[in-house]
């Protein structure tokens, strides 16, 4: 049987929240000099996932076109929150 190291905490909080949530990660994708894209992946129920796709079609966007609009309508980037 292999030993394990010493188990890191998965969830361990930063100690700077600005410099972590900019911190480029793995799945941070360039699309262009300026621009960085992030992978962001939820759990939806089929159900749900179906209407969003319906919208989408019927607005003639993609999924991924309209969830942007939505999480930066709802998150703008002037630092106020949304509500």
């Amino acid at each position: 049987m292999t030993e394990r190291g010493p188990r890191r905490g998965v969830a361990a909080r930063p100690g700077d929240l600005d410099a972590w949530v900019r911190t480029p990660e793995l799945s941070i994708r360039r699309t262009s000099d300026a621009h960085f894209t992030a992978r962001l992946t939820i759990d939806v129920t089929p159900a749900l996932r179906g209407r969003i796709k319906i919208t989408a079609f019927q607005r003639g966007v993609t999924v991924a076109e309209m969830l942007r609009a939505l999480l930066s309508g709802e998150f703008p980037d002037d630092g106020e929150p949304a509500r």
